[in-house]
């Protein structure tokens, strides 16, 4: 068998230990794998290059098109971008695909026959990373949702169900509040959901469907959801299946594959030998599937399992603290034990691993035809407590085709010219004002908008940012403000 090239980074805190563990077994085991070692995370920060990125990575990752990586630091607050958030981007990683399983009657769990596969969109909602500090007081992420970035994950689910033999897959929103970002999502779902008669589907509020997850996630096969929501409900599923230490994960797209352990760099146990390797040995294995070394896969895999089922675990999950293995222990206690299987978890399949179609980016489901603009929501920096004033002031500088509708504050209505009141019982508190103008739908234009800022300036009034309003099909694209 010719060796696959895979570009591997050792990464940052417990990540050199742990790849080092790994890379021991994959050897043992056989795997017919040629290593490319880049760096990749803090060292490379620290040099000077603000996506953490070396060059010889990138050009690395674009030749192999496949990489192994241990997990990484992203510093916080500052400037820095994180460097797995790139990397998706960067080469069309749409999926975050990651199983989670119980062990059960060998790692502490409050749960049994836990068997579910979180699929994660990875490239879009706030994680896009679009943000802005607008005024003194304000500060503004942007929820970026796309119907082509939908459809790619919400197929790629129903296709992995279909594929691995999967009953249900369960969509995770909150389109009761944000109706138009995950209403959209939401509205792709189930449209395509139509499209599998032969698997089940459901959908749930994000909150109560973390929730389920954390309480009997059993019932829970294949669940699908947003970027964020996917970050999150997969860490709880993983921590209530044992431990965020055993799970791996995939990302996968038109770019490159990409494999990773669930959990972060954990600087505070770094350098001791104690960290536990199974979530990258099941990343590894993950990435074994996916370039058709199944059996070796299997190999390792139910070499881990057996492990599991022997006692002998590292001490995040050990039940005497006093056998804990290190991590290059567990390492050769999983290598001792290849060629063997589990006698009661279920054991890894020795084929090739079933395929799963990769969707085309093509738009099937798009219904809206027509777009018109019918408004603008134009944002004031005003740090006057007083409101009616500057209702006041706003309603004067509409025109003849664009009225002023309401002015807002964090998603309240605190002025209404139509019942030419403020809400003085609900006090400002920042400094932020949306100031909603409307029109004849598709009777309005540009310049109709750019006469009204003219006037705002007109009035010392300061904007900072706007935000066209327009229909689809007749329908709004915009969210309506509390109601007042």
């Amino acid at each position: 068998m010719a060796k696959t090239a895979v570009t591997v980074a050792y990464g940052d805190g417990i990540g050199p230990e742990i790849m080092e563990a790994t890379m021991f077994v994959l050897e043992k085991a056989g795997a017919e794998l040629d290593y490319d070692v880049v760096e990749l995370g803090e060292k490379v920060f620290k040099r000077g290059i603000m996506n953490g990125i070396e060059p010889k990575a990138w050009e690395s990752i674009r030749k192999t098109r496949l990489l192994l990586k241990a997990p990484l630091t992203t510093p916080q607050g500052g400037g820095y971008k994180s460097v797995n958030v790139t990397m998706r981007k960067s080469f069309g990683q749409f999926a975050n695909v990651r199983p989670v399983r119980t062990f059960d009657g060998f790692v502490k769990s409050k749960h049994a026959n836990v068997d579910m596969v979180i699929i994660r969109e990875n490239e879009e909602s706030l994680y896009a990373g679009i943000e802005y500090r607008q005024t003194h007081d304000t500060c503004h992420a942007v929820k970026l949702i796309s119907r082509t970035g939908t459809e790619l994950i919400v197929r790629y689910a129903f296709e992995y169900a279909r594929a691995n033999g999967r009953k249900k897959v369960t969509c995770l929103v909150k389109d009761n509040i944000m109706k138009v970002t995950d209403g959209l999502f939401h509205q792709v779902f189930k449209l395509i959901g139509e499209e599998y008669p032969d698997i089940q589907k459901d959908s749930l509020i994000v909150d109560i469907g973390m929730a389920r997850i954390a309480d009997t996630p059993e019932r829970f096969d294949v669940v699908v959801c947003e970027n964020l929501y996917g970050d999150i409900v997969s860490d709880i599923a993983s921590q209530v299946s044992g431990s965020v230490g055993l799970a791996g994960s995939m990302n996968i797209g038109t770019g490159c594959a990409m494999f990773e352990a669930v959990h972060g760099s954990a600087p505070d146990i770094a350098g001791q030998g104690i960290a536990n390797p199974s979530g990258l040995l099941n990343a590894a294995v993950l990435m074994l599937y996916h370039i058709g070394q199944g059996e070796i896969a299997a190999r390792i895999g139910n070499a881990l399992l057996y492990t599991l089922e022997n006692g002998q675990h590292t001490g995040d999950i050990a039940k005497d603290a006093s056998k804990a293995l290190s991590t290059m222990d567990f390492a050769k206690a999983v290598v001792a034990n290849l060629g063997k299987k589990p006698g009661t978890l279920r054991a890894f399949a020795e084929g090739s691993g079933e395929a799963v179609k990769l969707p085309k980016p093509e738009d099937t489901t798009q219904s809206a035809r027509t777009k018109r603009l019918t408004g603008v929501d134009v944002f004031i920096d005003y740090d006057n407590d007083d409101v009616g004033l500057l209702g006041g002031k706003v309603e004067d500088c509409g025109t003849g085709k664009l009225a002023l509708q309401t002015v807002s504050s964090r998603g309240m209505v605190m002025f209404n010219p139509k019942k030419r009141e403020a809400k003085p019982e609900v006090p400002p508190v920042t400094d932020l004002w949306a100031c909603r103008f409307v029109g004849e739908e598709g009777g309005i234009s540009n310049e109709d908008i750019r006469a009204v800022l003219h006037n705002l300036e007109a009035l010392g009034l300061e904007w900072v940012k706007i935000e066209n309003l327009y229909t689809f099909d007749h329908v709004p694209g915009f969210g309506a403000g509390s109601a007042d």
